[in-house]
């Protein structure tokens, strides 16, 4: 484990801009550093795509910038990760090198009624360290 890092799962959903919020103040306030970390996996329904129609990865990366830049700023500085994979087991991993994981209740997918998504159900289950779940606003579909 490290010594005061935190990691922050970011896919741009209410529930984990409201994750990186939380882990961004807790960083502050303690001294940690913050790593924010997206995920992205083409499902296999989506079919074929030749390497030279897309970019996943910088893709990933620039929306998770963008997200950074619309809910942290610039303050604290935020290590970007962008990783190919099924998110519960890449954050998972991830965690394997934190000392705190920051996941939002609900992500983008799955079913808007449950309470805890499937991600956030499995990092609380089996992450390495630590791990906050964070809801979403109020009112709204976290």
């Amino acid at each position: 484990m490290s010594s005061g890092h935190v990691i922050v799962g970011v896919d741009a959903s209410p529930a984990s801009k409201a994750a990186l919020r939380w882990a961004a103040d807790h960083a502050v306030a303690r001294g940690l550093s913050l790593e924010a970390v997206a995920v992205w996996e083409i499902p296999a329904t989506f079919g074929w795509v030749g390497e030279e129609d897309l970019d996943p990865t910088e893709a990933a990366r620039r929306g998770l910038e963008s997200v950074v830049a619309e809910v942290v700023g610039t303050t604290p500085e935020v290590e970007i990760t962008v990783a190919r994979g099924h998110a519960a087991l890449v954050l998972v991993e991830a965690s394997e090198r934190a000392d705190l994981l920051v996941v939002g209740s609900r992500g983008m997918g799955g079913f808007a009624g449950l309470l805890l998504g499937s991600v956030s159900q499995h990092c609380v289950q089996h992450a390495h360290c630590p791990v906050v779940v964070v809801r979403g606003e109020r009112g709204g579909q976290s």
